[in-house]
């Protein structure tokens, strides 16, 4: 069964962040991430962390002002100094947390947009990762990026696996890996078994939701018991982030889990 990290921006969101912490360790995770820390120092963080012995597996840069419509730096021209402060204070972090990945969001495409636009964006986005992929290697972090859903997150850069492999096909770097949220692939195009087939070797996180309505992943049209055990069967040994809105509590939610430890528990048993 694939290793679970409980995503405290979504999870446990009943008890303020920092205490977050402690609600994961004590409902079983052994390993969270979440969307960005940088309200809080650091050292802040790593108080809650190293006591409950987790670990932190994944967080975003600085996305830039989310206020005022921000979800990335990364493909903004002209915000090239921004995006460069934001790798920086990121890495910082993910030093002190000892977090291998860092995610980079790309950013939303202006109103009305067209093709020459969206590339001209890429191109921006390309540098950028090239940099951030350069300062990353030197502390051994992966960079990761992730294609969003439109009805999410309308006009993100990237939509699809294929937007994403592509980019980082072009790039060539040896630390940067696409991050696959199945609750946005199954909105953008389906076929989730044979795209974690294809692009596996290359997929630095994996996330997951029910689809409709981000709920836990027990409920909705995603069988996520048969790709479990397909990334089992791939021998994927990475991280699932459970990136979902509880129903009800947070808690109450994590039935679904526990059911599948108690079984592997009777597999174990049985052997």
């Amino acid at each position: 069964m694939p290793r679970f990290s409980a995503n405290l921006t979504f999870l446990f969101n009943e008890a303020p962040f920092l205490e977050r912490f402690g609600e994961a360790a004590h409902a079983g995770f052994r390993a969270v991430e979440f969307a960005f820390p940088y309200d809080y120092q650091v050292k802040e963080v790593a108080a809650h962390v190293v006591p409950h012995k987790l670990d932190v597996v994944l967080f975003n840069a600085p996305p830039g002002d989310w206020a005022a419509g921000d979800r990335g730096l990364g493909s903004l021209p002209g915000r090239e100094h921004e995006f460069q402060a934001s790798i920086a204070q990121a890495l910082r972090y993910a030093e002190a947390l000892r977090c291998p990945r860092v995610h980079v969001m790309a950013g939303v495409l202006p109103a009305g947009a067209d093709a020459d636009e969206r590339k001209s964006r890429l191109r921006v986005f390309a540098r950028n990762l090239r940099y951030a992929c350069a300062e990353a290697a030197a502390q051994g972090v992966t960079i990761t990026i992730e294609p969003l859903n439109p009805r999410d997150v309308p006009g993100y850069l990237l939509s699809t696996q294929a937007d994403a492999h592509a980019l980082r096909t072009e790039i060539g770097a040896a630390n940067l890996k696409v991050q696959m949220d199945l609750y946005h692939a199954q909105i953008v195009e389906g076929d989730l078994s044979e795209k974690i087939r294809h692009w596996l070797p290359h997929i630095g996180h994996i996330q997951i939701a029910g689809v409709p309505g981000r709920h836990e992943p027990d409920v909705g049209e995603l069988n996520y018991e048969y790709l479990f055990k397909l990334l089992d069967e791939l021998k994927y040994d990475g991280w699932v982030g459970c990136e979902y809105k509880p129903a009800t509590s947070t808690t109450a939610g994590l039935t679904w889990l526990y059911r599948l430890l108690d079984r592997r528990k009777a597999l174990v048993g049985h052997n």
